[in-house]
């Protein structure tokens, strides 16, 4: 049985790359009005002139009308400095996709369950942070975990792991955190499906499925190359040829070195299993600013 989503607008914390793509679906495909906020006005707009650019290609290829490209950039809507979270209110259900934090993310859950009504779904586009912890700082001041207000804030949150490129990667992972309650594990899956994505499900571990199965590929990668194995372009043909990866290990640091360090961190520290520890010169190259393609440089050079 299908379940409606019953999202009327939905709001989204974050407008660089990932938030900005959330955003693009949302309003595309799931045809919802979004609340887009961002501290950096900057960001803001850069994220909205990539909107354009995305919507612009549409239409030249023919996917879209423009009368349909015009419909979903003008379901998006910027929150402004002056409201904050407080932006969110009318929203049913609020996406946060932000830096790949902890901290920074329960304290983003903290203040935004302060502001928006109980029955608000909190998702989180985590790649890898335990969704049980971000829900449990969603209760409020004076409540416990156990009694009725913080259960009905805990259970309303959930993760929701969009994949780079959004636009065009087909999956959303759903992971439901101890907390989660059927009800919004259901309406979170079913607004995933009307962004015209595939949904998958995992347990509540450190990297979920997708990233407790790619960060160590690539970690081990970036072995391969510090120990000398072989060539930074020996290591990806092998597996683009030997194995028919579409990308090489090494260009799959293209998402952020920055992110993959976090992760291949959250993964480390969340186990305590040593193969889990993160290569040295993966440190070294987010020590030097060497993220990858939003800096301009990785393992390979990113004319800006």
């Amino acid at each position: 049985m299908s379940v409606a989503h019953g999202i009327r607008r939905l709001g989204v914390l974050g407008a660089g790359q990932m938030g900005l793509g959330i955003t693009y679906v949302s309003a595309l495909h799931a045809r919802v009005p979004v609340l887009l906020y961002d501290r950096s006005t900057s960001q803001i707009q850069n994220g909205l002139n990539l909107m354009d650019k995305l919507l612009a290609k549409d239409v030249s290829k023919g996917r879209l009308t423009p009368e349909q490209a015009k419909e979903a950039r003008d379901r998006v809507t910027v929150v402004g400095q002056e409201k904050g979270l407080k932006g969110m209110r009318d929203a049913d259900m609020v996406i946060e996709a932000v830096s790949e934090s902890l901290q920074l993310k329960q304290s983003i859950f903290r203040d935004l369950s302060a502001e928006v009504s109980p029955s608000v779904i909190l998702a989180s586009n985590t790649s890898s942070i335990s969704v049980t912890k971000i829900a449990a700082s969603t209760i409020p001041e004076g409540s416990s975990a156990a009694d009725e207000a913080g259960k009905k804030s805990a259970s309303r949150v959930v993760g929701l792991h969009f994949f780079n490129p959004v636009p065009v990667m087909k999956l959303v992972e759903l992971i439901s955190a101890l907390q989660t309650s059927p009800e919004t594990l259901d309406r979170a899956r079913a607004f995933a499906i009307a962004c015209g994505k595939e949904v998958t499900t995992s347990q509540d571990v450190p990297g979920f499925v997708s990233n407790a199965l790619l960060m160590p590929f690539i970690n081990e990668a970036i072995m391969c190359l510090e120990k000398g194995t072989a060539t930074r372009d020996d290591i990806d043909k092998t597996l683009k040829l030997g194995m028919n990866h579409p990308m090489g290990p090494l260009q799959l640091g293209v998402i952020g070195l920055d992110t993959c360090l976090a992760i291949q961190q959250t993964l480390y520290v969340g186990t305590a299993d040593s193969k889990y520890r993160p290569s040295i010169l993966l440190e070294r190259m987010v020590d030097a600013g060497w993220y990858g393609k939003k800096s301009g440089k990785g393992f390979y050079e990113y004319p800006q």
